[in-house]
């Protein structure tokens, strides 16, 4: 397993140009903009499986966040990294197709910045089997898009800033699908 200080993403500029590379830890410190990828699950009820982060992470530990998300590794096609690490995380593969794409810089907690220029991307549940990496995943629930915005009106600390931002700020481009 790659730790996340051995990881090296993508820089990019406003409009998804790639600029350099750099450390992923380092770059998150800096809160340099890169690429990223968001994957929304959802199932035949139109629910969307939503994660809690593992205690472990580096950011955002035991929040509730999207599907999966992650970046693609220098030379790796964002959409094939989307699919790998839906695997990872959750321990099977899945088709996704591009959604939207969203920019955001948001301070994190432990010192991090999130600015990502994000390829959104969906997928539909097919009864697969879940196999929780341990080490990303501490849970998943399955709920509706309006449960979400409801519970995270109440509640947003439970939830990690760009999945906030993600609900108050794109609703409609997430799930004007269903």
């Amino acid at each position: 397993m790659l730790r996340d200080e051995d990881i090296s993403v993508i820089l990019v500029d406003e409009d998804d140009n790639v600029v350099g590379y750099g450390e992923k830890l380092d770059v998150h410190r800096k809160g340099l903009l890169h690429r990223a990828f968001s994957v929304l699950l959802f199932n035949d009820k139109g629910e969307l499986l939503i994660q809690q982060r593992a205690s472990s992470k580096y950011h955002a530990p035991e929040l509730w966040a999207n599907t999966c998300c992650g970046h693609p590794f220098p030379g790796e096609n964002v959409q094939d990294a989307s699919i790998r690490r839906v695997q990872e995380e959750l321990g099977f593969k899945t088709e996704v197709e591009p959604l939207t794409h969203i920019y955001y810089k948001k301070s994190l907690d432990l010192g991090m910045i999130e600015h990502e220029y994000v390829h959104v991307f969906k997928a539909q549940y097919k009864e697969q089997r879940f196999c929780l990496d341990p080490n990303e995943v501490a849970a998943c629930e399955w709920k509706t898009p309006q449960d979400i915005r409801q519970e995270m009106e109440l509640y947003p600390d439970k939830y990690a800033a760009w999945f906030v931002h993600y609900i108050e700020n794109h609703y409609e481009k997430l799930f004007s699908h269903l």
